[in-house]
C-alpha cells in the first residue's frame, strides 16, 4: 500500500540520520522522549474531544492506511441491492420488502451483500429511506431530506475527528518545545558537570524539539489529510444510496435509477455498465428461496 510504503520510507531516512547524527545520547533518550511527547499528544486528544470523537480520531491512524472500505465491487452490490428492493416493491408493493427492510440480518437480499449488510451507517440508510417511502408514498421527498440528514449527521462526526487530528498535529511542535524544556531544567541541575557531559545533555534535550516537529510535519499531518480522505470517499457510497433511492422514489424504473447513480461516481469506482444494469435482476432469483 501507498502510505506504507511512505512511512517507512520517512521512517528509514529520518530515523536513519538520527541515529547517524543524533549520537549514543540522542538515541538513549528518544524513549523517553517519544513516551513524554506520544502520552501528551493522546491526552490532548482525549482532553478536547468527546470520548466518540475521540476514539474516531485514534482509529483514524489505523484508517489512513487501510484506505477507504467501499471498493467497485461494493457498489456492485450495493445496486444489487437496492434494484433487487426496487423491483420487489414495483412488482407487489412495499410490503413484499417488509421483512428485508425490517430484518436486514435475516434477508436473503442483505445476506447476498454482506459488506453492506454488516455496515450500520448504511444498512440503516436504506431501510430507513425505504421504511419512510412505504409510510408516505405521497411525499418521496421526506424520505430524501431523512437521508441528506443521515448522511450529514454520520459524516459530520468524522470530520471532525479529522479536525481533531489536525488540531494535535498543529500541537505537536509545542509539545516538543515542553519536552526540550524539561530537559535543558535537568541539564541546568547538572551545570557543574564536564562539558562533553553538558553537551550530550543539550541534544538529548533538543530532541524533543524535533521529534515535536517531526511528528507533527512528518507523521500526523499527513495522517490527517489522508484519513480526511477517505471520509470524503466512504460519504460517495452513501450519496450514492441516497441518489439510487431519492430517483426511485421521484418515479424512476429501478435500472435507470441505478445507471443515473452509476454514471456519477469516479471512474475507479463504477461498476462495468451492463453488470450495474443488470444487476436488478439476479436479485429477484436470490430473493425467491427465502419467500
Amino acid at each position: 500500500m501507498l502510505q506504507l510504503a511512505g512511512l517507512v520510507i520517512v521512517l528509514i531516512l529520518v530515523g536513519g540520520g538520527l541515529a547517524l547524527t543524533g549520537g549514543p545520547a540522542a538515541m538513549h533518550a528518544l524513549p523517553f522522549e517519544l513516551a513524554l511527547i506520544g502520552g501528551a499528544a493522546i491526552g490532548t486528544v482525549m482532553l478536547g474531544n468527546s470520548p466518540a470523537v475521540a476514539r474516531e480520531a485514534l482509529a483514524g491512524f489505523v484508517r489512513a492506511f487501510q484506505g477507504s472500505r467501499w471498493k467497485k465491487a461494493d457498489y456492485g452490490d450495493l445496486f444489487t441491492l437496492t434494484g433487487g428492493l426496487m423491483r420487489a416493491v414495483k412488482r407487489r408493493g412495499f410490503v413484499a420488502i417488509e421483512a428485508d427492510i425490517e430484518v436486514p440480518e435475516e434477508s436473503a437480499l442483505f445476506q447476498a451483500a454482506p459488506r453492506i449488510l454488516a455496515d450500520a451507517p448504511a444498512r440503516t440508510l436504506i431501510c430507513d429511506a425505504f421504511r419512510l417511502m412505504a409510510l408516505d408514498l405521497s411525499d418521496p421527498q421526506r424520505a430524501d431530506q431523512r437521508m441528506m440528514e443521515a448522511i450529514d449527521g454520520h459524516t459530520a462526526q468524522r470530520v471532525k475527528a479529522v479536525g481533531a487530528l489536525q488540531t494535535l498535529a498543529d500541537a505537536l511542535p509545542a509539545l516538543g518545545i515542553v519536552a526540550a524544556v524539561l530537559g535543558i531544567i535537568r541539564t541546568m541541575g547538572a551545570i557543574d558537570q564536564e562539558p562533553a557531559i553538558l553537551g550530550a545533555m543539550i541534544g538529548a534535550a533538543l530532541l524533543g524539539t524535533f521529534l515535536g516537529v517531526f511528528l507533527a510535519y512528518g507523521l500526523v499531518g499527513p495522517i490527517a489529510a489522508r484519513y480526511g480522505q477517505i471520509v470524503e470517499e466512504e460519504a460517495i457510497f452513501l450519496e450514492t444510496i441516497r441518489s439510487v433511492i431519492r430517483s426511485f422514489g421521484e418515479g424512476a424504473a429501478p435500472s435507470l435509477a441505478i445507471e443515473m447513480a452509476r454514471t456519477t461516481l469516479p471512474l475507479t469506482l463504477q461498476p462495468e455498465a451492463g453488470g450495474a444494469g443488470a444487476a436488478v435482476m439476479p436479485l429477484a432469483a436470490v430473493r425467491r428461496p427465502a419467500a
